[in-house]
């Protein structure tokens, strides 16, 4: 070959090369970074944590995944399906509506610990001493009474007096649901026998039964029922819509169990795809700018951090006496009642 055509297809060489190569660097810089991910999975009501997620999805920059649970299944599909994807986990944090399910999965070894700044101070029965899950933006477990009954009941125990017979409405517990989690706090509390009697005596004592809280407070707000075992934030949706019902704080004086208390919980998944993107998400949802935000919202959440101002119709949680409460008893609990609950609420 001449020396010629040599440097010809040499010099013809080179230009495509350097075609090649501007045409790939133009290519790599007209890929856009992959955005940061976060995946999350949420059993708190939809219309409440999306805007949340949504804010901080703004504020940091991290897409957020979210895949919600209804309230038809109240959580238990979340929690079946984190334990089905343990061995490959697709969900980096979960925010549950109460802190039952997180013993649940701790137990079934989901989780994985993480201790975020924001939950220092958040009071010591409202989490994990491992820092497997902590709580914030709590409901409050409270009585509703028709403003014309009188006598008031001050007491849970009040659906088995016979002051109050047939005048009572009280949720049916389902699985995995804040009534079920109450009846069982109440079994570690008493003992299974007297917790068994109590709820005995409350069916002798002509308890109606409703399909969720939401329902027992609009049967009070109505006049149908004189008073209703009720979440905080059924209660003060009531009062907002102008009903005539009185909220009152059950068993508070000395010697009394006190109120059961039910934070929402947050918790990182043991070998989360996006680790770092699910403990800033964490730490977004315990601050205090978070609790704030949901005090304002519909959804009435009581703040856990000391100095946020919570929703105008309840008192702050220092101004609650709480019942003594072991959540991880109370999950092994339920789990263990579940038969006879079922049997109760088809009586």
């Amino acid at each position: 070959m001449k020396k010629e055509t040599v440097l010809a297809i040499i010099g013809v060489a080179i230009v495509l090369a350097l075609v090649w190569l501007g045409f790939s660097k133009k290519r790599e810089e007209g890929k856009k970074p992959a955005k940061p991910t976060v995946v999350v999975y949420v059993s708190e009501k939809r219309s409440f944590s999306e805007p949340i997620l949504k804010d901080f999805e703004r504020a940091s920059g991290i897409e957020v995944r979210a895949v919600y649970d209804t309230e038809k299944t109240d959580g238990t599909s979340i929690v079946n399906r984190l334990i089905t994807e343990k061995p490959h986990p697709k969900a980096d944090v979960y925010w549950a509506n109460e802190p039952v399910r997180a013993e649940l999965l701790k137990q079934k070894g989901v989780l994985a610990p993480y201790a975020s700044r924001e939950c220092e101070t958040i009071p010591a029965s409202f989490k994990d001493r491992k820092h497997y899950w902590c709580g914030f933006s709590a409901r409050v477990r409270l009585l509703v009474a028709d403003a014309n009954l009188s006598p008031v009941p001050d007491s849970i125990f009040a659906y088995t007096d016979p002051v109050f017979e047939g005048k009572g409405v009280i949720a049916r517990p389902h699985i995995l649901d804040i009534t079920a989690a109450h009846m069982a706090a109440l079994f570690v509390e008493l003992g299974n026998d007297r917790a068994e009697a109590f709820m005995n005596a409350m069916h002798k004592n002509g308890v109606m039964m409703s399909p969720d809280t939401r329902e027992s407070a609009e049967l009070v707000a109505m006049g149908h029922a004189g008073f209703a075992l009720v979440n905080s934030d059924d209660a003060v949706a009531q009062i907002r819509k102008g009903a005539k019902i009185k909220i009152i704080y059950p068993d508070q004086k000395k010697g009394q169990i006190g109120a059961f208390v039910v934070p929402n919980a947050v918790m990182m998944i043991k070998n989360a795809p996006h680790p770092e993107n699910a403990k800033k998400l964490i730490d977004y949802l315990l601050s205090k700018e978070t609790e704030a935000k949901l005090a304002k919202a519909d959804c009435t959440l009581i703040p856990l951090h000391a100095g946020v101002l919570g929703p105008d119709e309840l008192r702050p949680i220092d101004q609650i006496r709480i019942m003594d409460i072991d959540y991880a008893k109370i999950a092994k609990k339920m789990i263990e009642i579940q038969p006879f609950l079922h049997w109760w609420a088809r009586m």
